[in-house]
């Protein structure tokens, strides 16, 4: 009875001494991301600058009020004139454009953004809604047009 008192006293300070807490090192496994994907990343910023600068007359869904303001969701225009979409977020824009077989002539003022923020709000419009541009805008991109 006694040695089997010893074995157990002995056992639970063996185990007492290991530590739970973490179990493995670090370097033995590797961390899971579960940061949010990419897409998202590229829309953070820009979401906030939309929500800002583009909502109130494109809406909250990009679909524009298809009268007086073209829709950015599906937007063809978006797609086929990567460069004059740029110079309008960063000049504005007026005069008669076609979007996806609609006229609209009305103007965008200019929201006097930095070109990052045109970047970034550029990224988010054109991964947003069915928009899927895979191309990210740079600020680099967006310096390089000029009026």
């Amino acid at each position: 009875m006694l040695t089997t008192k010893i074995f157990l006293g002995f056992g639970v300070l063996v185990l007492g001494s290991f530590s739970f807490e973490k179990p493995f090192p670090p370097d033995n496994y590797s961390d899971i991301n579960t940061e949010t994907p990419v897409v998202s990343k590229l829309q953070s910023p820009g979401k906030e600058i939309y929500a800002d600068f583009c909502m109130q007359c494109h809406g909250a869904n990009g679909k524009g009020d298809g009268k007086n303001f073209p829709p950015l969701a599906g937007s063809d225009w978006l797609k086929t004139k990567r460069n004059q979409s740029i110079a309008a977020v960063k000049f504005g824009q007026s005069g008669e454009i076609i979007v996806n077989k609609i006229k609209f002539n009305s103007s965008m003022p200019a929201m006097g953004l930095t070109d990052q923020e045109v970047a970034d709000v550029m990224n988010y419009i054109m991964t947003s809604w069915s928009n899927k541009q895979t191309k990210i805008v740079t600020e680099k991109e967006v310096a390089a047009i000029k009026k």
